[in-house]
């Protein structure tokens, strides 16, 4: 039998596109393009294009926008250029050096740390930067089929020690809020679990994705809300980013900020003092500073033990105590991050 709409009816309207998925969908992906829309040569980087191959580019206008025109070394551009230095096979320089794939408990949940476990939601992200630890890493293989994550749900009920989930990725919120918030939801029913921690760059690189529902679903439930961003540079807490950062604190959510110190881009003490004192201003507070991750194709951003030292010695002298990072590293099979002891008796 066939039923028919009475006259009149109309099937409902799709739901409209949020406007961060559409900032993300208009992102630039060819890097000729991006450095001919900020007046560069593209045959003035030596190898662009074979490094695009390996990890492809992605940048968001509005990020884009940040970036200061005419200057091929802008802090900016820098993160997010593909560059011939990538195809450089380094010593030392692997594929997986925080040893992800040794930690996986579940198709994507990675357990290393006592009390905490991390969660891999998704391989997107808003921008490729070109210093990517998981750059290499195999979602396809590690990751649970779209929103199955009952296997990983399991381990985490089945061990009473974890208070803490981490969702990371690629970047978590780049899933949509439907599927964000009903993880979340699944996450609060879990008794012994308290807290929530989300490491993102989008409300940095991609201001649009702080919106109403983003900013619902994060105002709700019993677990504590807590966002990890991901700001290597000042200029990356400009407008419109500084807005939706106020929102986000105004909402509730601890702030936090992790940097890597990357050469070229933000290994001097007067760039690490005011991407603290900018940050703070806008609510958020100094987490980790990163020693690079020895990631394959990466080794032109490293930054020595003894600068980084030097450099942690300068922002201790120059700032409170509560606006220096913790400056650390990750070894695998360690029980937690590593700090470098700021003022060794010998270099």
């Amino acid at each position: 039998m066939i039923t028919r709409e009475p006259r009149g009816t109309q099937p409902p309207a799709p739901r409209p596109t949020p406007a961060w998925q559409q900032a993300l969908a208009s992102a630039i992906r060819d890097p000729e393009i991006l450095l001919r829309r900020l007046g560069l040569a593209p045959d003035a980087v030596p190898g662009m294009q074979e490094a695009d191959r390996l990890f492809r580019t992605r940048v968001p206008e509005s990020y884009l926008a940040r970036m200061q025109p005419g200057d091929p070394r802008d802090p900016l551009l820098l993160q997010a250029l593909p560059r011939g230095e990538e195809t450089h096979e380094q010593p030392g320089f692997v594929s997986d050096p925080v040893g992800d794939h040794d930690a996986l408990a579940a198709p994507g949940l990675v357990h290393k740390y006592h009390g905490r476990v991390l969660l891999l939601t998704t391989g997107a992200c808003a921008i490729h930067c070109r210093y990517c630890f998981r750059r290499e890493f195999d979602y396809a293989d590690h990751s649970p089929a779209r929103d199955d994550w009952d296997a990983a749900l399991a381990y985490i009920a089945g061990h009473q020690e974890i208070r803490e989930v981490i969702l990371s990725g690629g970047d978590p919120l780049a899933l949509g809020d439907h599927r964000l918030a009903r993880l979340a939801e699944r996450l609060a029913d879990i008794p012994h679990l308290q807290r929530l921690r989300i490491h993102t760059r989008l409300p940095v690189i991609l201001p649009e994705r702080v919106d109403a529902a983003l900013l619902g679903w994060l105002g709700q439930g019993r677990l504590q809300h807590i966002m990890v961003l991901h700001a290597n540079h000042p200029r990356e807490f400009a407008a419109p980013a500084d807005q939706a950062l106020r929102r986000l604190a105004a909402a509730g959510v601890t702030l936090l900020n992790q940097a890597v110190l990357l050469a070229g881009i933000n290994d001097d003490a007067d760039t690490l003092a005011e991407l603290q004192e900018t940050g703070f201003h806008l609510g958020v507070l100094p987490y980790y500073l990163h020693q690079l991750d020895r990631t394959r194709g990466t080794a032109h951003f490293e930054v020595s033990a003894h600068r980084a030292r030097a450099l942690y010695r300068e922002l201790h002298a120059r700032l409170p105590g509560y606006l220096v990072p913790r400056l650390a590293r990750e070894i695998p099979g360690e029980p937690g991050k590593t700090l470098l002891a700021p003022f060794p008796a010998r270099e």
